[in-house]
C-alpha cells in the first residue's frame, strides 16, 4: 500500500467503495487522514464500516463544508453524460475533486528514496487499443531483466494497493482516458501513447473530448521521455506538441504501417520486422513474425511501443527480443485457447469496439467470426469489406439486427456463445481461425469482457472432449 501524503489531520470524502475508492480509504487513512464515504450502493453502509470510514451523503447541501478533497472512482461521471449529484456539490461548494491517480502520484515519492542508489521511476501507458498489452509486455521485459517491477492501474492491482517503491524499481501503470482525465497530479518518467479509435464517446462528449482526457498525460506535467504512436493524426499532433524539432529525441515515434528512418527517435515494424532507427541510423531489429504471444499487426505496433518505453530506460535491444520471444499474451487478446485439426480458436473478448475488432480479424488469414453484443456509437461500416471473414456467427440479444449490418458477409444469427461456437466449429475446415472478436460491449449477455470470454473458452474446451 502507498499512504496518501499531504492530507494529514484533514478530512477527505471518498465518493464510490469499489476496488480503487476502498483501496483509496486504506491509503488516505495510513497517511492520517479523517475519511468520510459515500456510495450509491444499497450495501454502502456495511461497506463504510467495514473500512473504518463515516458515512455521510455527499448529495446534501453543505456537505463539503469541512471536507479538503474529494475523491471520486474513475468510474463516476464528473462531467459527461451529467456529473454525479456528489461531484456536482464538490464543485460548487468549492471542494477540490481528484481521483487516486492524482493521489498516487502526489504520494509515490517518499524521503527514503534519498538512500536508494537509483530513483525509482513510473512508466504510465494510455492509448484506445492495445495498452494492456502494451503495459504487460513492459512489466514482462523488465522482470526478465530482473529489475524490480509492478504492473498496476487499469491491469492488475489499483494504483494504492502497489507496494511501496524498492530501489530502482519500476511502476508499470495502465490508464484509462477516466483514470487521466480527472487526475490532479500526473507526473511519469515515461509516458506511452498507443492509438486512437472511437470509445466512450458519452462519457467524454464525443471524440474530441476523448482525445482532450487522453492528451492530459502528456500535458500535465511532461513526462521526461514520451512514446508515441503516430498512425493516427492525433498521435502525430501530441508528438508535434512535445517535440522542439526533428533531432529532439525525448519523443520515439512509433508506427505499425510507416517507415520511419528520417526523423530523431523512431521504432516502427514494417512486414514483421521491427526496426530502431536513430539520427537516420538503424540501431536494432527484431523479428516479430514467429512469437506466438504478439500475432498480427496491431500487436508489433504493441511490441514497437514496449521496446520503446523499454529502450527509453536504457535495456538493451538483444535483451529486449529474449524477452519478445518468452511473453505469452494476456487473456481476452488475440488468446490462443485451442487447436484441434488444423482449426484455431482463438479469445479476443477484449475487442469491444470496431478498431480493435478490425485489426484482430487482419490478423488471420481465413476467420470464422464470433461478434454480436451491445452496439457502441459509430457503426459497423468501418469493420467491412473483412476480407478475411470466411463467415459471421452473431450473438448477443440484438443479434438480428446486428447481423443486418454486416451486408456483405456469409452471417448466421446464433444468439447464444455455446450456439455460435458449436456451429462455427462444425464448419470450420483446416486452416480457418473460429475467432471471437465481438466489435461490442459484453453488458447485454456478460457483466465484463472477461466472463464472456471465458464462456468461449469453456465452450471450446467442452468441445473439445
Amino acid at each position: 500500500m502507498i499512504p496518501v501524503q499531504g492530507f494529514s489531520g484533514r478530512t477527505i470524502a471518498v465518493l464510490g467503495l469499489g476496488r480503487s475508492g476502498l483501496a483509496a480509504v486504506v491509503a488516505l487513512q495510513a497517511g492520517g487522514a479523517d475519511v468520510v464515504v459515500w456510495d450509491d450502493a444499497p450495501d454502502a453502509a456495511t461497506k463504510a464500516n467495514d473500512a473504518g470510514a463515516r458515512l455521510i451523503d455527499l448529495t446534501k447541501q453543505g456537505a463539503f463544508k469541512n471536507i479538503a478533497s474529494l475523491i471520486t472512482s474513475p468510474g463516476i461521471p464528473h462531467l459527461y453524460p451529467s456529473p454525479h449529484p456528489a461531484v456536482s456539490r464538490a464543485m460548487a461548494e468549492g471542494c477540490p475533486v481528484d481521483n487516486d491517480i492524482g493521489l498516487f502520484f502526489r504520494s509515490f515519492a517518499t524521503s527514503e528514496w534519498d538512500e536508494f542508489d537509483s530513483i525509482p521511476k513510473v512508466i504510465a501507458v494510455t492509448g484506445s487499443n492495445g495498452k494492456s498489452t502494451t503495459s504487460a509486455l513492459i512489466h514482462h521485459i523488465l522482470e526478465h531483466t530482473g529489475r524490480p517491477t509492478q504492473l498496476g492501474g487499469n491491469i492488475g492491482r489499483g494504483v494504492l494497493d502497489l507496494d511501496e517503491a524498492q530501489d530502482g524499481e519500476v511502476i508499470v501503470l495502465e490508464l484509462s482516458s477516466y483514470q487521466i482525465d480527472l487526475a490532479r497530479a500526473l507526473t511519469p518518467d515515461v509516458a506511452v501513447f498507443t492509438n486512437l479509435s472511437s470509445d466512450h464517446l458519452d462519457r467524454h462528449a464525443g471524440l474530441g473530448g476523448y482525445f482532450a482526457a487522453k492528451r492530459r498525460l502528456f500535458a500535465e506535467g511532461g513526462p521526461d521521455r514520451a512514446v508515441i504512436g503516430v498512425n493516427e493524426m492525433e498521435g502525430r499532433y501530441i508528438a508535434n506538441q512535445l517535440s522542439e524539432g526533428p533531432s529532439d529525441d525525448r519523443v520515439i515515434r512509433v508506427s505499425s504501417v510507416q517507415k520511419i528512418d528520417d526523423i530523431g527517435w523512431a521504432v516502427f515494424a514494417r512486414k514483421g520486422f521491427l526496426s530502431e532507427y536513430r539520427k537516420g541510423r538503424q540501431v536494432g531489429s527484431i523479428d516479430l513474425r514467429s512469437i506466438a504471444g504478439l500475432p498480427g499487426v496491431h500487436n508489433h505496433q504493441n511490441a514497437c511501443s514496449a521496446y520503446a518505453a523499454c529502450r527509453a530506460l536504457g535495456i538493451g535491444p538483444r535483451v529486449i527480443e529474449a524477452a519478445l520471444i518468452s511473453f505469452k499474451g494476456l487473456p481476452h487478446r488475440s488468446q490462443l485457447i485451442a487447436e484441434k485439426d488444423g482449426v484455431r480458436y482463438v479469445n479476443d473478448s477484449k475487442a469491444t469496439n470496431i478498431d480493435a475488432a478490425s485489426k484482430a480479424l487482419a490478423a488471420f488469414k481465413k476467420v470464422r467470426w464470433i461478434c454480436g453484443g451491445l452496439e457502441k456509437d459509430g457503426g459497423l461500416e468501418a469493420l467491412l469489406p473483412a476480407p478475411t471473414v470466411v463467415k459471421a456467427y452473431v450473438i448477443g440479444r440484438e443479434s438480428v439486427a446486428f447481423a443486418m449490418k454486416l451486408k456483405g458477409l456469409n452471417v448466421e444469427v446464433c444468439g447464444d456463445m455455446a450456439t455460435a461456437v458449436a456451429k462455427a466449429s462444425a464448419e470450420a475446415e483446416a486452416g480457418d481461425t473460429v475467432l471471437l472478436a465481438p466489435a461490442a460491449a459484453s453488458f447485454d449477455q456478460y457483466d465484463n469482457f472477461e466472463l464472456r470470454g471465458n464462456d468461449f473458452a469453456a465452450c471450446v474446451l467442452g468441445l473439445m472432449g
